[in-house]
C-alpha cells in the first residue's frame, strides 16, 4: 500500500513539475515577447542620437513624469524640431490617428466600420481647409512648421513602432507640413459648432412651437455673470449690427433632419461632440487682490478625457522662444501656458459661427469625387458637392440622399480659406507684453476662445478673438433659406471684439457663460448659446469672498471645488417630492441634510445625479429618446409647472407626479447597480473617469490594456466639472489639463494633465498623472532643474 502511495506521489510530482515547466516556458515566451515589444515600441530617452535637420545640438531632459525640457542653443527652429521629435516618440499613434481623422482615412486601417466617419469627414472637408490655410501663414510660422515636420520624420527614422501600428498591421506615412495644421480644424469643430442646435431647434419649433425654444433651450438668465461688465466693453466705431430676431427660417422635412443627424452620430463616435457640461474655466486675478501683489492666472479646459490624453506637457527653449505648458501632439506650439514674461489661458466662447442654408432649386453647385480606401474591401467613391455657402452636408448617405429631400449647405468660419490661427498660437509663445499678445490674436480665426492674460509687470487682460459673423435681422439659431436674403455682413472688427486691459475690479472670470451684457451692439451668440451660469457664479463668489490676499493655494481650492450650485437651486423643488415607497423615502432623507459637495465617498451626490439624469429626460417624449435638457431647463419646468413635466405615455400629468416618478426610477436604477442598502451607494463606485482609447476602447481583450479609470469627485456644473454620463455615470469629459500660473515667481506655477505623457500602454508614463489629477494634485510648472526630480537626458546631434 505504501509503495502504491509512493508511486502515485511520484506521478503527481511529475505532473506538477511538468505543469510548472510548461508555465515557466510560457512565461518565458510571454516575458520575452513583452521585452521585445518594449524594446521596439518604447522611445529612446537617454544617450545621443544623430539626426538630419538641426543647426546645432539640442538636449532633451525628461523629468520624473516624462515631461521634456528642451534646450536648443542654435535656433528656435531647433527647439521646435525637438518638440516634433519627442511628440512622435511618445504619441506616434495619437498623431497618426488625428491626421487620419482630419483626412477621412480611418477605414483604410480600421475597415468598413469606419466608413461612415470617413464620409462625414470628407464631406465637411477638414483636410481641404487645412491645405488652404498653410499658404496663408507667416514666414516665421512656415519655418517653425517645417522644423517641426523634420523633427517628426527624424523620430520615425528611429525605427520604434507604436503598439497600435503593430496590432493594425500598417506603417504610418511620413509627416507633412499640412498635418500640423489639420488637427486645429478638428478642434474648431469640437469647440466652435452649433449646427446640431439648429437642427434640434428646428425640431423643437415643429413640435412645440416658437415658445418651445425657450423651454428646451433656456435663455441666459438676466443678472447672471458675464465675462465683461458694461463699463468694460469696447466702444465700437461701427454702428450696431441691426435688430436681432430669428427672421424667416427654412423648413426641413424630418427625413432631411435625420440625414443631417447622421453627421452627429459620426462625430460622436469620434469623440467630437457637444455634450452638456463640456466647457472650461479660466480666470485672472490682478495683483491688487493677491498676497504677492502680482497676478495669478488659472485655466482648465474641459474636453474629452481620452487615452492617450489630448495634451502633452513640454518646456521649450531656444534663443528667443521660451515657453512651457500644454502642447498638442501634431502642433508646433505651446497652446496654453506661459513664457518668461506672460501667461495665458483659454475657454470656449461658444460663438455662433455656423449656419445651415436650404439651397433653392437651380443653385449652382460644384462637385468632386473622393476615393475612400477601405481595409479588406473595394474602394468607395464619394461625390462631394458644394454651394457658395459651403459643403452640401445633406449628401451624407451618398447618391440616394439627394433624392430624399432638399439641399442643405453649411457655412462655417473654420472652412473658409486663409485661416491664420496657427500664426496666433505661435505668436503667443513669443509675446512679451499686451501689445504683442493682442497683435498675435489679431490673426486668430477659429475656434474663438476667451483668452485671459497676465504678465510679470503686473498687467492683466482679456480678449475674445476670432471671426464672428455679423447678421442683420436674423439670429442664426435656425436653418435659413439660401436665396441671398440671410447672408453674413462681414465679421465683427478685431478692435470691437470683447476685450479689457487692467480692469478696475482686478478680476476676469470666464466659464463658457455669456461673454457680454445686452448693451454690447453685436450678437456673438444667440441668447440660448451660453453655458449655464453655475460655474461662473461659483468661481466669482469664491474669489470675491476674499477680496485681497489671495494665494496660489486659494486658487487651487477654487479650481478643485466640487460644491453643486445646481443642487442649491433644485434642492427645495426636489425635497418637496412625495416619495411613493420606503426606498424613495430613505433616498429623500439622505438628500435632506446634504451640503451639495460631490465627493467620491458621498452617497447623496450619487442619488442627486441619478435623479437629475431622470429629470433631464423630461422632453424626450416630445423630441426623442436621445435628447436631454440642461439643469436650467429642469429648474424652469419645475417652477413653471409647464407642459414638459407632462408625459401621457407614462400617465404623468404634472410636475409633482414627475418628481415622484423620476425619484423612483433613480432609486430603482441604483438598487440594480449597487444593491438595496443606500449606505453602499457612494459616488465613486459609479462615478469614475473613463479615459478610453479611440480605436481599442471597446475591443474585448484590448480595452483593459488601453483604457484607464479612477474614481473622481465633481458633477454637473461644479467648478471641477465632472458630469456623469447618462446611463453609465462615467466621467468622459472634464478638466483635460489644469494650470495655475503665479506671476510673482513663475517657477512656482503648477500644471497637470489628465492621464500621462506616454502613449504606449506598456510605458512608465501611460497614466502616472491620473491618480494625482483625480486627487487634485499638481506637478511643478518649472523650468528650473531642481524641480524636475530624477531625469533622463537625450542629446540630438546634427548630421554633418
Amino acid at each position: 500500500m505504501a509503495t502504491g502511495r509512493r508511486g502515485a506521489g511520484r506521478r503527481v510530482g511529475w505532473v506538477v513539475r511538468g505543469l510548472l515547466g510548461l508555465i515557466l516556458a510560457v512565461a518565458a515566451v510571454i516575458g520575452g515577447a513583452f521585452l521585445w515589444v518594449r524594446s521596439t515600441a518604447l522611445p529612446r530617452v537617454a544617450g545621443a542620437a544623430v539626426v538630419q535637420g538641426l543647426s546645432g545640438p539640442v538636449t532633451v531632459t525628461r523629468d520624473q513624469w516624462g515631461v521634456p525640457h528642451i534646450r536648443a542653443q542654435g535656433s528656435d527652429e531647433d527647439a521646435v524640431f525637438a518638440l516634433g521629435f519627442v511628440h512622435w516618440q511618445d504619441r506616434a499613434w495619437q498623431m497618426d490617428f488625428q491626421r487620419r481623422v482630419a483626412q477621412g482615412r480611418l477605414a483604410e486601417v480600421l475597415g468598413e466600420p469606419a466608413l461612415a466617419q470617413d464620409r462625414f469627414l470628407r464631406i465637411w472637408g477638414f483636410q481641404r481647409a487645412a491645405e488652404s490655410a498653410l499658404p496663408a501663414l507667416s514666414d516665421r510660422s512656415r519655418r517653425l512648421i517645417r522644423a517641426y515636420t523634420a523633427g517628426v520624420n527624424a523620430a520615425m527614422q528611429e525605427g520604434k513602432t507604436a503598439v497600435e501600428f503593430r496590432i493594425l498591421g500598417y506603417t504610418p506615412d511620413a509627416w507633412s507640413d499640412v498635418d500640423s495644421v489639420s488637427w486645429s480644424k478638428l478642434m474648431a469643430f469640437d469647440l466652435g459648432g452649433n449646427y446640431d442646435e439648429e437642427l434640434l431647434g428646428r425640431r423643437v419649433v415643429d413640435r412645440l412651437g416658437e415658445a418651445g425654444l425657450n423651454e428646451v433651450f433656456p435663455p441666459y438668465p438676466e443678472g447672471a455673470p458675464t465675462n465683461l461688465s458694461a463699463d468694460e466693453l469696447p466702444r465700437p466705431a461701427a454702428p450696431p449690427a441691426g435688430p436681432a430676431g430669428t427672421g424667416d427660417t427654412a423648413l426641413l422635412p424630418e427625413r432631411t433632419v435625420e440625414t443631417l443627424r447622421a453627421h452627429l452620430a459620426a462625430a460622436r463616435s469620434l469623440g467630437m461632440e457637444r455634450v452638456p457640461g463640456k466647457g472650461s474655466n479660466d480666470w485672472v486675478i490682478a495683483g491688487s487682490r493677491t498676497e504677492s501683489g502680482k497676478p495669478i492666472l488659472a485655466d482648465d479646459p474641459h474636453l474629452a478625457l481620452t487615452s492617450p490624453m489630448l495634451w502633452y506637457l513640454a518646456d521649450l527653449q531656444g534663443p528667443t522662444l521660451k515657453a512651457i505648458g500644454a502642447s498638442i501632439p501634431g502642433l508646433p506650439a505651446i497652446v496654453i501656458g506661459r513664457n518668461e514674461r506672460v501667461a495665458w489661458g483659454v475657454t470656449n466662447v461658444n460663438p455662433d459661427v455656423q449656419d445651415l442654408y436650404l439651397e433653392p432649386e437651380g443653385t449652382r453647385l460644384t462637385q468632386r469625387t473622393e476615393v475612400i480606401r477601405v481595409k479588406g474591401k473595394p474602394d468607395v467613391q464619394l461625390v462631394v458637392r458644394e454651394s457658395a455657402h459651403g459643403p452640401v452636408i445633406s449628401d451624407v448617405a451618398g447618391e440616394d440622399a439627394r433624392a430624399a429631400g432638399p439641399t442643405v449647405a453649411l457655412k462655417w468660419t473654420a472652412l473658409a480659406p486663409g485661416d491664420t490661427t496657427m500664426d496666433a498660437f505661435l505668436g503667443l509663445n513669443y509675446a512679451a507684453n499686451w501689445a504683442d499678445f493682442t497683435r498675435a490674436l489679431s490673426a486668430y480665426v477659429a475656434p474663438s476662445q476667451n483668452f485671459v492674460y497676465a504678465d510679470v509687470d503686473g498687467n492683466t487682460g482679456y480678449y475674445a478673438p476670432g471671426r464672428m459673423p455679423v447678421r442683420r435681422g436674423w439670429d442664426g439659431s435656425l436653418p435659413v433659406p439660401g436665396d441671398g436674403s440671410r447672408e453674413w455682413q462681414g465679421f465683427i472688427p478685431f478692435e470691437d471684439l470683447p476685450h479689457t486691459f487692467n480692469p478696475a475690479d482686478g478680476l476676469v472670470v470666464t466659464a463658457n457663460n455669456r461673454v457680454v451684457p445686452g448693451s454690447y451692439p453685436y450678437e456673438i451668440g444667440n441668447i440660448r448659446n451660453w453655458a449655464e451660469p453655475y460655474r461662473a457664479r461659483r468661481i466669482t463668489d469664491l474669489l470675491t469672498g476674499r477680496p485681497t490676499g489671495l494665494t496660489l493655494d486659494d486658487v487651487k481650492r477654487v479650481q478643485l471645488d466640487t460644491v453643486s450650485l445646481v443642487w442649491q437651486d433644485l434642492k427645495p423643488r426636489m425635497l418637496a417630492a412625495t416619495p411613493d415607497g420606503e426606498s424613495s423615502r430613505r433616498a429623500l432623507e439622505l438628500l435632506r441634510g446634504w451640503d451639495g459637495n460631490q465627493t467620491v465617498d458621498s452617497v447623496p451626490a450619487l442619488i442627486f445625479e441619478a435623479w437629475l439624469m431622470q429629470l433631464q429626460k423630461l422632453a424626450q417624449d416630445e423630441l426623442g429618446n436621445e435628447h436631454a435638457v440642461n439643469s436650467l431647463a429642469v429648474l424652469n419646468a419645475l417652477d413653471g409647472g409647464g407642459r414638459l413635466c407632462q408625459d401621457a405615455a407614462r400617465q404623468i400629468r404634472d410636475c409633482p407626479q414627475l418628481l415622484t416618478a423620476t425619484l423612483r426610477q433613480a432609486v430603482t436604477d441604483l438598487q440594480a447597480r449597487l444593491g438595496d442598502d443606500p449606505a453602499g451607494w457612494t459616488y465613486g463606485k459609479l462615478h469614475r473617469v473613463a479615459s478610453d482609447h479611440r480605436a481599442f476602447g471597446k475591443v474585448k481583450y484590448l480595452r483593459d490594456v488601453f483604457n484607464h479609470s479612477a474614481p473622481t469627485p465633481g458633477g454637473t456644473n461644479t467648478v471641477n466639472v465632472a458630469r456623469p454620463e447618462a446611463g453609465t455615470f462615467r466621467q468622459t469629459h472634464g478638466p483635460s489639463y489644469r494650470q495655475i500660473v503665479d506671476l510673482s515667481d513663475p517657477n512656482r506655477s503648477l500644471y497637470i494633465g489628465s492621464l500621462g505623457q506616454g502613449g504606449s500602454p506598456i510605458g512608465p508614463h501611460a497614466s502616472d498623472q491620473q491618480t494625482l489629477w483625480a486627487r487634485g494634485e499638481y506637478l511643478p510648472m518649472s523650468t528650473d532643474p531642481k524641480d524636475w526630480g530624477p531625469t533622463r537626458v537625450m542629446t540630438l546631434n546634427s548630421l554633418k
